[in-house]
């Protein structure tokens, strides 16, 4: 509970207790109008800015993370606002974010499970636009001999419905261990393995339509590079 304990009093109220610790979920975090306004920003983003990959297309603000640090650029003021906005609440231990990945899934589309890795604080903090999504969650593959064979199937756990509007904020162990994912369909049914139906007033059984979405995954890059060295310059 290390990272869980810096956050602010205020977001114990949002915690989903049905997950593993720590999940954050509070809906409506922004308005309407701010949802447009974000939008507007990320559309009129120049067309170089925008990376196409096979199932999605991202663009990336604040640098290239980097093993051997990310060698940091000025990020837009109108991403900034929600850096800050979201480092306020104490979501990485009292530092600043300094990273966003913005990511536009088309109408099934998704992405494979995976992890987001050692490069970040333990936290990942996402903001939604545009439309709902179910965000899988998964055990990793393990090397235990004699378990039923590791297909995607049989390691999935949980799901989380996720609005547009909403901010999600994963941590600890669910941060850590395990992996999360999004099925590249164009409906989702809601079921009881999506653990915080309450939380959106959503009901077992519905039936959601997913249109465009896109996030804003807003990090904490621990290791910066100075451009000086990064150039080899004295």
């Amino acid at each position: 509970m290390e990272h869980s304990t810096c956050i602010l009093e205020e977001l114990k109220q949002f915690v989903i207790i049905d997950a593993p610790q720590t999940v954050y979920y509070i809906p409506d975090f922004i308005s309407e109008d701010e949802e447009s306004y974000l939008l507007q920003q990320v559309y009129k983003s120049p067309k170089t800015k925008w990376t196409q990959l096979s199932g999605r297309r991202l663009q990336n603000w604040g640098g290239l993370p980097h093993p051997k640090g990310m060698l940091a650029e000025k990020i837009p003021g109108w991403l900034q606002t929600y850096c800050e906005k979201i480092s306020c609440l104490g979501a990485f231990s009292g530092k600043m974010a300094n990273h966003v990945l913005v990511n536009e899934y088309k109408q099934g589309e998704g992405i494979m499970p995976h992890e987001d890795g050692p490069l970040y604080h333990p936290t990942v903090t996402t903001i939604s636009l545009g439309s709902h999504t179910l965000l899988d969650f998964y055990r990793p593959v393990s090397s235990l001999e004699g378990e039923a064979p590791q297909t995607e199937e049989n390691r999935y756990l949980f799901s989380l419905l996720v609005k547009p509007r909403s901010l999600l904020i994963l941590q600890d162990e669910m941060y850590k261990h395990l992996l999360h994912g999004i099925q590249g369909c164009t409906q989702d049914t809601l079921t009881d393995k999506v653990v915080n139906l309450s939380a959106n007033g959503a009901l077992t059984g519905e039936t959601l339509t997913r249109g465009t979405r896109v996030s804003l995954t807003i990090r904490y890059v621990p290791n910066v590079m100075k451009t000086k060295l990064l150039l080899g310059r004295k």
